[in-house]
């Protein structure tokens, strides 16, 4: 069975994540850990399925098991574990969300003691150690080497004096309206908390989670629900987090979602702004519009790319000295507080910067107009190395020398191929992706 997806191991609980599986998983991680352990100690949080009791408690038998004491923390959101690890000085920090997946689904995002998700290298050696029976079998303890666990209720403040020590001390959020949609999800306790303190008046939606609405017409995959709200109310601006409160999306005043890219683009000038981007560089993923580079670069910003996932945008942050990017789907990372995205900390930021600016949001975020884009998803019956595909070489460099962009790329988990082209005008864009996918189906169909 293949264990690691784009991030972390993901799938139908009690199916693909049933307890004997995870139980196993557990074991190999905890083996994979030994040889570097320093505290013996791993903690374990979780978003708010139903199916993350059963996952909880097999990850805390398998890794006691292997000799780990475990520490429990309970429904926190993914960037509190990746800080709370290192804050708590832990071998590894193991967080228990399906992020925006329906609640029938569950998944395990592993991160380091530093708070930074396990590479590649690492997920390799666990997958051959989870298949291995014999290296599996002679790594039980016994006697007083046996692991212990226990609960810990109030770890959720030094997340909550963490993030507020991420919005700039000179600015306050006394007067501003925001609601905010918690998805019914692990953020459903410390993201009104967070805007409370800091002076919003604060209107919360889907913060009732009861182990099967999580994700469900709320949060960030619905956040036609939070623009109806923030009109109703008439609010400054409104925030939708996902299951896990990785990821954020947001919706101005007049009911409107900012787009993703306009996001990235109005934090990074943000930062700018203050002398706090790092090398005047920011990262995004192959995903992004030409148009965030080409503003970015008016701006005096080099946009630099990476494959899809937080995990892959913050490799390349740290190979080019960034200290900002994101996903246009709303994961955005600030390295100097979050070791992955964290729809808070992003909040914070956008807040500051409306505040700087002394605009709506509207106004602060609708900052450059997107290039058109197309997409497309074709069945395939075979996964063909796209590069020995005959005649590719040439289809590429037609879409090229028309002044378009292309990316085409097999899905990870289905027999799909995703298009995905952009150009500057839509006509054009449109015939060459009525030609592109008619190629492809000639090829792989």
């Amino acid at each position: 069975m293949a264990l690691f997806g784009t991030d972390g191991v993901r799938g139908l609980a009690g199916g693909k994540l049933n307890a004997l599986n995870v139980m196993r998983l557990a074991l190999s991680v905890g083996i994979h850990l030994k040889k570097t352990s320093k505290y013996n100690k791993i903690l374990v949080g979780k978003d708010t399925r139903k199916s993350g009791y059963m996952i909880e408690n097999a990850l805390v038998s398998g890794l006691t098991a292997v000799g780990f004491d475990v520490v429990q923390i309970g429904p926190m959101p993914t960037p509190a574990i990746a800080f709370i690890t290192e804050n708590m000085r832990c071998d590894a920090g193991i967080m228990i969300t399906a992020s925006h997946n329906p609640y029938y689904d569950n998944g395990i995002k592993f991160f380091g003691s530093l708070g930074n998700k396990l590479g590649k290298e690492s997920e390799e050696e666990i997958e051959k150690i989870y298949n291995s029976k014999s290296i599996i079998d002679n790594a039980f303890v016994t006697k007083k080497e046996i692991g212990r666990s226990h609960r810990i209720d109030d770890v959720i403040g030094r997340y909550i004096v963490h993030i507020k020590n991420s919005f700039p001390n000179k600015y306050s959020l006394y007067g501003k309206r925001i609601v905010v949609d918690c998805a019914n999800g692990a953020s459903y306790i410390v993201a009104p908390t967070v805007l409370e303190e800091l002076g919003a008046e604060v209107i919360v939606l889907s913060n009732n989670p009861n182990g099967y609405n999580i994700n469900t017409n709320c949060g960030a995959m619905h956040p036609e629900v939070l623009s109806q709200k923030v009109i109703e109310t008439r609010a400054d601006i409104g925030i939708a987090l996902d299951g896990d409160a990785d990821r954020i999306v947001i919706v101005d005043e007049k009911g409107e979602v900012v787009d993703g890219d306009k996001l990235i683009g109005a934090l990074a000038i943000h930062l700018k702004n203050e002398k706090k981007l790092a090398n005047d560089k920011v990262v995004a993923t192959v995903m992004s519009n030409q148009a965030l580079e080409d503003y970015l670069a008016s701006h005096g910003i080099t946009l630099e790319r990476s494959d899809v996932g937080d995990k892959h945008v913050l490799e390349v942050m740290k190979k080019v000295g960034s200290n900002f990017g994101g996903e246009q789907s709303g994961h955005v990372i600030f390295s100097d507080y979050a070791k992955t995205g964290d729809g808070l900390v992003s909040a914070l930021q956008a807040f500051a910067y409306m505040i700087e600016t002394n605009k709506t949001a509207s106004d602060a975020f609708d900052i450059f107009e997107l290039y058109p884009q197309e997409q497309a998803n074709i069945k395939i019956s075979h996964k063909l190395p796209i590069e020995e595909i005959q005649g590719v070489k040439e289809l590429f460099e037609e879409i090229e020398s028309k002044g378009m962009r292309h990316l085409v790329r097999y899905s990870g988990t289905e027999n799909l191929m995703r298009i995905l082209l952009e150009g500057k005008e839509q006509h054009s864009l449109n015939i060459m992706m009525d030609k592109t996918v008619k190629f492809f189906k000639k090829a792989l169909v």
